[in-house]
């Protein structure tokens, strides 16, 4: 009951002094506001551009490349060897030369429409990383390593038993090994199954902003055997080209293979194409774009507000000295700590969270009337942006009030606060400082709370700038976050500690 009333009279307390009430009203307001500066004047020449299809787990995938198909009801298996992964890079304008990125890759591919998005399974050798399977845009499995050969190809498998796929991979073919499986959903009962090939941009990763050169691959398949119980659904005469996504993507502007193609070689065939199957990164490949922290920019700005707040709520009573009458009326000082904190805890999180419900649907439908594109991500992740803007609001808050009993005074707290949480995070995604410095500050410093905003996924089988300037975090969400809640928790110990010893 004690510590209820102590709680009651810090909450009256603070709902009683304009400055703080209107402080907390302003950072809530100026966090909206730096959003609608920020995307004011950087979208005049964007192009209208077809929204990015959405994979089966709901976030945006980029789902282009050349597929040589049948339309195929039941069960059976796809077999085929791969020979050769050939390609062309578009080093500049004009010029090109030999190559293949690290990401290219030809194979098979079980489908279950030729809708962007829709779930798929595959099998495919790649230009770097070997045989793998892969599945719905975000499942990535390893199998042979290597690039094919004449001398020594890789034999690619996919079984289908109704809505189960199993794929295998063979030096010879006849010893097959079992890669992986996948599950495709839905009542779907034909099935697209096929050769492909796709090839995203070159990225260079060289710098914190990097660059991309368009790229185009050539897969060389032996011949194809479909096995089992399979019942054709399509033309008579089989197999059939077509380019999904109806252009190369990712692949940059290299604009005469923006389509691929197919003819058939000794037996087999040769499939041509651009493009990706995987899932959005962003990256400089993407162009004009938008991802849901960036219509929390203002947060920083919020953020300072309220520090501010949290350092003068306790730092007032040591200037005006009024912190012996407080002390007088509630003396249990650890009580006294508690309760002001819960109360710029609970404020902040409150501002936090409303700032970011507003600021993401306003910043959604801006981004679209300037025809940008928005990375979509799953519900699940906007919930946890939403909620987590307010924990990173809370817990600077809580941080900062930390500050302010440990030095009492309001001008150096609020400096050590700002230089501790917010100009690292600055530093960091503006790309001043070289990546490999900007990441160690969001490794070790309360910046690292910002980590729970990210959206961005990082995928081993997606080549992009991961850097902090590019919008990734060396830390996981909730990983950065539990850096900051550390630091809180530590100078909230030390100010309970601090405050039981020494006089007022």
């Amino acid at each position: 009951m004690r510590a209820f009333r102590v709680l009651h009279a810090e909450w009256t307390k603070f709902r009683t002094v304009r400055g703080w009430v209107l402080g907390t009203f302003g950072a809530a307001l100026v966090s909206v506001l730096f959003l609608l500066v920020g995307t004011a004047s950087s979208n005049q020449h964007a192009q209208n551009r077809a929204a990015l299809p959405v994979g089966p787990g709901g976030g945006a995938v980029n789902d282009n490349f050349y597929f040589v198909h049948q339309a195929l009801t039941g069960d059976g298996s796809l077999t085929v060897s791969v020979t050769a992964l050939a390609g062309v890079l578009a080093r500049e304008p004009g010029r090109t030369s030999p190559g293949v990125t690290p990401w290219a890759k030809t194979g098979i591919l079980v489908k279950q429409s030729l809708d962007q998005g829709s779930p798929y399974a595959a099998m495919m050798v790649t230009g770097a990383h070997g045989v793998r399977m892969q599945n719905d845009f975000t499942h990535d499995r390893a199998g042979l390593p290597g690039r094919p050969s004449a001398d020594a190809p890789r034999w690619l498998r996919l079984v289908r038993t109704g809505s189960t796929v199993i794929g295998y991979d063979s030096a010879d073919g006849v010893h097959w090994t079992e890669v992986g499986g996948a599950r495709l959903p839905g009542p779907a009962a034909t099935v697209h199954v096929g050769l492909f090939t796709a090839s995203p941009a070159a990225v260079e990763t060289s710098d914190s902003r990097g660059g991309t050169s368009p790229a185009v691959a050539t897969g060389t398949f032996g011949r194809v055997t479909l096995g089992g119980s399979w019942t054709r659904g399509g033309r008579p005469d089989g197999w059939q080209g077509v380019q999904v996504g109806g252009d190369a993507g990712t692949s940059g502007s290299y604009t005469e293979n923006t389509s691929g193609s197919y003819a058939p070689t000794g037996g087999g065939f040769s499939v041509t194409g651009a493009g990706d199957i995987a899932p959005v990164v962003g990256g400089p490949s993407l162009g004009p774009a938008y991802t849901i922290e960036n219509f929390l920019v203002g947060t920083f700005a919020g953020l300072v507000v309220l520090t501010v707040v949290a350092v003068q709520f306790v730092t007032a009573e040591y200037r005006r000295g009024l912190i012996g009458s407080t002390l007088a009326a509630a003396p249990g000082r650890g009580r006294l700590l508690a309760a002001k904190a819960a109360v710029v805890v609970a404020v902040a999180f409150a501002v936090g969270v409303l700032a970011a419900a507003v600021s993401i649907p306003l910043g959604r439908q801006r981004a679209h009337a300037t025809h940008f594109l928005v990375f979509t991500v799953p519900r699940a992740v906007e919930l946890r942006v939403v909620l987590g803007t307010g924990l990173l609001l809370a817990a600077t808050a809580a941080l900062s009030l930390a500050l302010g009993v440990l030095l009492r005074r309001s001008a150096t707290a609020i400096t050590v606060a700002v230089v501790t949480t917010v100009l690292p995070y600055l530093l960091a995604v503006s790309g001043v400082l070289p990546a490999a410095a900007a990441r160690w500050l969001l490794r070790l410093t309360p910046a690292a709370g910002f980590a729970v905003q990210q959206t961005l996924p990082h995928y081993a089988h997606v080549l992009t700038v991961y850097t902090p300037s590019s919008g990734y975090f060396p830390l996981p969400p909730w990983g950065g976050y539990a850096v900051l809640a550390g630091w809180a928790v530590l100078a909230l110990a030390a100010a309970a500690l601090l405050l039981r010893r020494r006089d007022v």
